[in-house]
């Protein structure tokens, strides 16, 4: 009954913005020209080819959200499973694949974790400094190399055109006791995010510092961590630029549930990240265009199992990414050419992992120009050769027909790879046993996709089919029938074939009454439909099972004068779980440099599951403010 009384009043409350919008109309299209921040080829936004979202500035403060990871989970066919709220950890899947299989960057530059695809969100940039997050769905292996599988997010941080300064502060509880043995008072979270940008003539910078600490939502969840990045660019000429970025975070959290079930009740975890790059970008007179870049990633993982004990069950990991990379573009009469070469080495050093080392070899050619009347055509290919695997290519295709001024149809079709990940080969825990047998994932997916926009809605439809061959899960297997599945530990093994079907719908309408007042509204469904991908009953999977099978969003913003409102709601249903609705509330007033704002999350106090065994926190309620300059 709660929930449908609270469903309710969503609903109402919507309704009624939207009834008054209909005085009057305009389409808002901001990021139409956005270049999307590939590495060799730059494609405006509205010429794109394929399915890709963007996730604006102006969007992400409309929602009412405390990270990246829970500004994604509004993303139409993005899976963010949180192992526990405030940013502490989250694995992400993109249309139905497994967390492994979707790539992160940032600008441009890849930060997943060759250890283990739980600290790919280890991301040390504080919310209010990211410009927009761009999600490009479908094998990017053409773009990306190796281990974009089902696609790749990249966060763009903010270039502003003139110094400035913000800092923003939260506090938030849900005014729960805490449980028993988990000390006293309420359950509570405190955070602050400080960003800093100093633009001159010829250089420019932008520093952002943020903290979260919170005493948990359920017993030995406590969190805290604290997140610094710096980036600067420098115009040496009109030709010729420099730019380098660092960040660190610290993030340490009660892992009660995370990865084992019901033993690891006291389990904690430890992470430390850190991630620089530099690379410069030169104009070589009109047509040709060449940047180099090189970046490092090294993260340390200390995990206890126990921990008021760590003479057992204590697991420290040290891994590092290093890559070397090389972009060119090339501007022809007939299309863009674009070569690239790149060199990646990975190495773990782990007291359970053990001590490995690997290396990526990685060159590319793409080709984009524009057949008869505007179609266009942005095909091509990488190879990628790696020292435990050899040599494979991934091939791809994107091709764009323009209906008319105001529709276009899109037809992609490509392939990709994963390779394994040093925990899936070597983890040697009591319930999670790695397997050095593995071999890396590969598929092939095809996809059409339609935008385009009638009386001022903007509408994107999509379907895909992707088949995916040597398909890595995590299992727990019965020796024999009935047998009891405690005490046996998950391994992975490759499966075979795993074949998905999925479907999607995006519609937005903007309307701009006046310079003061609008209201944006969003609806996204997506439906997933694996075949040929079943298990015996005495099989259980750790993750894939848990995949999404319908995904419903809705979101409302409003801003009138100094007021704004908003209210963003998903409906989720997996495969094996019952299905859950979120419901989360923002309400903020401007006064001066000032923003003040109160939140709701979980309007419903609805009790659900993102991963494994974590239960997500109930019904929470926050207050903050923005301080600009």
């Amino acid at each position: 009954m709660k929930l449908k009384r609270s469903v309710l009043f969503i609903t109402c409350t919507n309704f009624f913005f939207m009834a008054h919008a209909q005085k009057f109309e305009k389409l808002q299209d901001s990021i139409a020209e956005v270049v999307i921040s590939e590495n060799r080829l730059q494609i405006p936004f509205s010429k794109r080819s394929r399915d890709i979202q963007i996730i604006n500035n102006e969007d992400i403060k409309r929602l009412p959200v405390k990270s990246i990871n829970e500004v994604l989970a509004y993303a139409n066919g993005m899976d963010i499973r949180q192992r526990g709220p405030f940013g502490t950890q989250a694995d992400i899947s993109i249309d139905g694949g497994s967390f492994e299989q979707a790539l992160i960057l940032i600008n441009g530059v890849k930060i997943s974790d060759p250890q283990t695809g739980h600290h790919t969100m280890n991301i040390p940039i504080a919310m209010d400094a990211v410009e927009r997050i761009e999600i490009l769905r479908g094998p990017m292996a053409r773009v990306y190399g190796a281990n974009a599988l089902t696609g790749a997010i990249n966060i763009v941080t903010r270039k502003d055109v003139k110094s400035g300064l913000s800092a923003h502060i939260q506090l938030g509880s849900s005014f729960e006791k805490k449980e028993e043995g988990d000390g006293k008072g309420r359950y509570g979270a405190g955070g602050m995010q400080v960003v800093g940008q100093l633009v001159e003539q010829n250089h420019q910078h932008l520093f952002s510092v943020s903290s979260q600490k919170s005493n948990g939502q359920r017993y030995n969840s406590q969190t805290e961590d604290i997140r610094t990045y710096y980036q600067g660019s420098y115009q040496l000429q009109d030709e010729h630029s420099l730019e380098w970025a660092a960040g660190y975070i610290n993030n340490a959290f009660g892992a009660n549930g995370y990865y084992a079930y019901p033993g690891d009740r006291e389990s904690y975890e430890i992470v430390k990240t850190f991630f620089t790059y530099v690379a410069s970008k030169h104009y070589l007179g009109k047509r040709f265009y060449l940047s180099p870049r090189i970046s490092n990633r090294f993260n340390k993982d200390d995990y206890r199992y126990y921990r008021q004990d760590l003479s057992k069950a204590r697991s420290e990991h040290k891994n590092n990414a290093f890559a070397v990379e090389l972009n060119s573009r090339f501007t022809t009469d007939f299309g863009d050419l674009g070569i690239g070469v790149e060199y990646r080495d990975e190495q773990v050093n782990s007291n359970n992992l053990g001590k490995h080392f690997r290396s990526n070899i990685g060159t590319y050619l793409e080709y984009r120009t524009q057949l008869f009347s505007k179609v266009g055509l942005h095909l091509g290919a990488y190879g990628n050769y790696n020292t435990d695997y050899g040599w494979q290519i991934y091939p791809g295709m994107d091709m764009g027909f323009p209906l008319n001024k105001d529709w276009k149809l899109n037809v992609n079709v490509g392939a990709s790879q994963r390779i394994p990940s040093f925990t899936d080969l070597y983890l040697n825990q009591p319930m999670n046993k790695g397997n050095q047998q593995l071999n890396p994932e590969s598929a092939w997916q095809y996809e059409a996709s339609i935008q385009g926009k009638v009386a001022g809605l903007r509408l994107e439809g999509r379907y895909f089919y992707r088949e995916i061959t040597d398909f890595i899960d995590w299992i727990k297997q019965a020796h024999t029938p009935g047998e009891d599945l405690t005490d046996i530990p998950f391994q992975p093994y490759n499966f075979g074939s795993n074949k998905v079907h999925g479907y999607s719908i995006d519609l937005r309408k903007d309307f701009i009454f006046s310079t003061d007042q609008q209201l944006n509204l969003v609806v996204g469904y997506n439906h997933l439909n694996p075949k040929e991908m079943s298990y015996q009953e005495d099989v259980h999977s750790k993750y894939v099972l848990e995949s999404l099978k319908h995904q419903v969003l809705f979101r409302l913003s409003y801003r009138r004068s100094n007021w704004t409102f908003s209210s963003a709601n998903r409906w989720i249903e997996r495969e094996l779980n019952n299905p859950y609705f979120i419901s989360d509330l923002h309400l903020g007033y401007r006064y001066g440099k000032l923003d003040y704002y109160v939140e709701m999350s979980n309007l419903a106090n609805a009790q659900y599951v993102e991963s494994g065994a974590v239960l997500m926190p109930k019904r929470w309620f926050a207050v903050g403010a923005r301080f600009s300059l």
